[in-house]
């Protein structure tokens, strides 16, 4: 059960979301017909307390590779540059709320940048240069990958910092290991919602394993692309709330 102080932290993470995506909102008449304005938010949110913080920005005390090697990424003033293969956490997660800033690098890149970001190690969010894609489909920048194009492309120009904030429900599961309810995502791209609360339909390609009824880490992803990463940390939530109304 969690004490009053981490409700009102969890409370505080929805409004700091919602302020985010207030700020990056799009204003009336600021472009031509149909065209959306580029997102505002651009300020690193500070983590909140109580939140676990997975990138030191000095070294990658709390990072492996996948089959438990020392992680191979370059770490140099608070930034963690993608080579050598994927890295994942020590630390394993159910329900979380977690934020990540990458940053594509230079064109051109025959790769285009690409990379992801996988939660629990099985659902991937598509990290790639998708800056200037009209229509983004399911293998763009922010789409759960081969499953769910993000709702609007809110990608910047590459060596721009930008960052996903991520709520995660993880799959449900009844007494007999069987799936209940899938796992569900919402997402925000540098403060605007591209994925409303979707239904992940199962482990994306590349993933870590298939047991979505255990807890798993987050993993970047290295696809042959430079890309950084920073600020990346992660709230874990409750499965539920309260059944009871205590008052004061």
């Amino acid at each position: 059960m969690l004490s009053m102080t981490s409700r009102i932290t969890v409370a505080g993470l929805a409004l700091m979301v919602a302020g985010a995506a207030i700020q990056a909102a799009p204003r009336a008449g600021g472009g031509a017909a149909g065209e959306q304005s580029r997102p505002t938010y651009s300020v690193a949110p500070r983590p909140p307390k109580g939140a676990l913080m997975l990138s030191s920005g000095k070294d990658l005390r709390n990072w492996r590779q996948r089959d438990g090697q020392r992680a191979a990424w370059k770490v140099k003033d608070g930034v963690m540059t993608a080579a050598g293969g994927d890295i994942i956490t020590d630390l394993k997660f159910t329900d979380a709320f977690i934020h990540v800033e990458f940053r594509e690098p230079k064109e051109p890149d025959p790769a285009r940048g690409n990379s992801g970001v996988y939660v629990q190690g099985r659902y991937e969010i598509q990290v790639i240069d998708s800056y200037g894609t009209k229509i983004p489909g399911k293998g763009d920048c922010g789409a759960i990958y081969d499953q769910h194009a993000p709702l609007v492309n809110a990608c910047k120009p590459p060596l721009e910092w930008q960052s996903f904030d991520i709520i995660f429900r993880a799959p449900r599961m009844d007494d007999s290991g069987k799936v209940t309810g899938r796992a569900r995502m919402t997402v925000l791209q540098n403060g605007m919602v591209i994925q409303n609360n979707v239904e992940v339909l199962g482990p994306t390609g590349s993933a870590l394993d298939d047991r979505v009824g255990e807890p798993g880490p987050l993993l970047l992803q290295y696809h042959g692309s430079p890309v950084e990463y920073r600020n990346v940390w992660l709230v874990e939530l409750p499965a539920k709330g309260s059944d009871t109304y205590q008052g004061r």
